[in-house]
């Protein structure tokens, strides 16, 4: 089996994959100052957990395939990987390794890995044209033509920022839950925010998609919206430019990239 790892700013997502099906995942909290060692322990006691696995990260684990937009948290899991694992193939993605993905921008290598893999993903689900939507820490937008061409994004704060953002700076404002309200017109200071957030991230995401289809296709109809990330689920019903939801698209991609190593080597 294939362990995926995809460290984002504020968590970390772990795919246990059996050939094409991913059979098991994880969310835990990314922590910038874990070193290795705390990392195989935790990865221990993660496989641990599973029924097919033992203790011991080697019982049942036959490759692991790593990305991370957190520089340091990736240096020490290329340290785990190579003190703990050295008999166990690993890839981890960063500029250099292949992708099969062209990356047409003005500096390739300032692409975070993790949008690469997506769109990597994205391309070998649905084709090209497509544009991924990922709602992280930073909402990000991310461009594929239909040569399968990886031409750039779009960032914008993530709901979460937002909504922190708003208690900070708001002086009658506060910390709110990410729910749904009543209706677009708040009937308290709650809803209220709870409507522009969400109903407001709605409309980017429709307004940026749209802009983005134009400018991929002749016909912006041909152009595929996967939406993937933590927070994609609030979203989802009340955007109108979104045509797919896949939650595990940055764990397919690093599968598909690995597979892609492996047959090279």
């Amino acid at each position: 089996m294939l362990l995926t790892i995809d460290v984002g700013n504020t968590h970390t997502v772990l795919g246990l994959f059996d050939g094409d099906e991913i059979v098991e995942h994880w969310r835990i909290s990314t922590e910038a100052r874990r070193t290795a060692d705390e990392w195989a322990v935790l990865l221990q006691g993660l496989m641990g957990m599973h029924p097919l696995l033992g203790e011991d990260l080697g019982d049942g684990i036959d490759g692991i395939a790593i990305c991370s937009t957190v520089p340091s948290v990736l240096h020490e899991l290329r340290e785990v990987t190579r003190r703990h694992y050295g008999d166990i193939p690993s890839v981890l993605v960063e500029p250099g390794v292949k992708t099969g993905m062209p990356v047409v921008t003005d500096n390739p290598k300032e692409v975070g890995a993790d949008r690469i893999i997506n769109a990597v993903a994205a391309v070998e689900l649905y084709g090209g044209p497509c544009v991924v939507v990922d709602f992280g820490t930073a909402t990000t937008f991310d461009a594929v033509s239909a040569r399968g061409e990886y031409t750039g994004g779009a960032i914008a704060p993530g709901i979460e920022i937002s909504v922190e953002a708003l208690g900070v700076r708001g002086a009658q404002l506060r910390k709110i839950e990410l729910a749904r309200p009543r209706s677009v017109i708040g009937k308290n200071t709650v809803e209220a925010m709870q409507s522009g957030i969400l109903y407001g991230f709605a409309g980017q995401v429709d307004g940026v998609v749209e802009r983005m289809a134009r400018e991929l296709a002749d016909d912006p109809e041909d152009v595929t919206v996967i939406a993937t990330g933590g927070l994609a689920p609030m979203v989802l019903g009340e955007s109108t430019g979104i045509d797919e939801h896949e939650p595990w698209l940055t764990l397919i991609g690093l599968r598909l990239v690995y597979e892609r190593n492996m047959a090279r080597g």
